[in-house]
């Protein structure tokens, strides 16, 4: 969870004022309204939460493409239920925001077959763990299509919704599925940070010809992140299958997907302190992976560790891992690498437990500390 520190004005009420100190007061209330309209702005124009971005890709892409539409639970009258279609059924009506019966199976159903027909479904699920209900929809109908058509139907389908570990919702509400759909053939899997990411990668999604599945992140989604200039327009899209270096280094490389990308960074700051730069690779994409991009950094830095919230057993670090393994980057590494992963349990209800088994900043920071022989 993020922590801030909230800084209140004591009310003017609550405090004896004569008369002869309102000149003073005049002169701070002015002081503070400049101060306030200036911070305003300036956020204004170039922050936006994960949200809000998720929701401005949807809304562009179904003003551009009337094949556009969007179905799932609660997504219509109720906004969605973490309220990222919000104003999307009001604004295209009842055929293009579609809300549904507690039926994964259904409509997952139902938005494949309007993709194999030509429409290009958002098919939301209020978590992926439920999406569990539909995986023979996602994997055996959109994913396999395209091959057992000998490419002759396409399934331009979209499934998105919160993933992995939120907060307080124990083990059947915490899973992360990057590693169960990345495993597939026939599927894209993407699994966004911030802000630009998600607005880039979520119109891309909506525009590619096969089935793209869209991890987000619930404790993300209210996260405000800074947007370019560039990220604002229309026109932006993210090419899916691209890594991003989120962090430039030359010590050790660091490589980790949505909200692990957070603590990636946190931790490459805390070593920066300590005089080692690690780069920070936000893979975005996790099918197709963006190998060059890791190998490249690996080969200039010899070290590497894989951050992930998932489960350690056959998860993303281990493909990666694997990979380097059989590559040329393996001999430019000057020591083994490490993974840093969820514990391997289902996910425990108590507070203390649950944060006991995320990866934290201090894992990264110790990994990184033991990779280059630094106390």
């Amino acid at each position: 969870m993020h922590r801030c520190r909230i800084f209140q004005l004591t009310p003017l009420n609550m405090v004896n004022i004569s008369i002869k100190s309102m000149p003073l007061l005049a002169n701070i209330n002015k002081v503070i309204a400049r101060r306030t309209f200036a911070t305003s702005k300036a956020a204004a124009t170039k922050q936006m939460t994960v949200r809000d971005a998720l929701n401005s890709a949807m809304d562009e892409e179904m003003e551009r493409d009337e094949r556009v539409f969007i179905i799932g639970e609660e997504v219509a009258q109720y906004d969605g239920a973490y309220k990222v279609t919000r104003g999307l059924w009001k604004k295209y009506g009842d055929k293009r925001v579609i809300d549904t019966p507690i039926t994964e199976m259904g409509f997952t159903g139902i938005a494949t077959g309007a993709a194999m027909a030509g429409l290009r479904p958002i098919c939301e699920f209020m978590t992926f763990n439920f999406a569990m209900q539909a995986i023979d929809q996602i994997i055996n109908s959109a994913g396999k299509t395209f091959y057992m058509s000998a490419g002759r139907v396409n399934v331009p389908i979209v499934f998105r919704g919160p993933n992995g570990a939120a907060a307080g919702v124990a083990a059947q509400h915490s899973q992360c599925y990057g590693a169960w759909y990345a495993h597939c053939p026939g599927l894209k899997v993407v699994s966004p940070y911030n802000s630009e990411d998600c607005k880039g990668l979520l119109k891309a999604a909506i525009r590619d010809p096969d089935p793209v599945v869209f991890l987000e992140n619930e404790i993300l989604y209210g996260v405000q992140y800074t947007m370019s200039d560039q990220a604002l327009s229309k026109d932006f899209v993210l090419p899916i299958g691209k890594a991003k270096i989120e962090r430039p280094g030359k010590h050790v490389t660091i490589i980790a997907h949505s909200k692990a990308v957070e603590t990636s960074l946190e931790a490459a700051k805390e070593l920066a302190g300590k005089g080692i730069e690690a780069e920070v690779i936000n893979l975005r994409s996790l099918r197709p992976l963006d190998f060059d991009a890791i190998a490249k950094s690996v080969s200039k830095t010899n070290h590497l560790i894989s951050v992930e919230q998932g489960w350690p057993t056959c998860g993303i670090g281990s493909e990666i891992l694997a990979r380097i393994m059989e590559s040329e980057t393996f001999f430019h590494l000057d020591q083994p690498a490490i993974r840093i992963t969820g514990a391997d349990v289902p996910m425990p209800y108590a507070k203390t437990l649950e944060a006991a088994a995320l990866p934290t900043p201090k894992d990264v920071v110790e990994a990184a500390k033991k990779l280059l022989k630094v106390k």
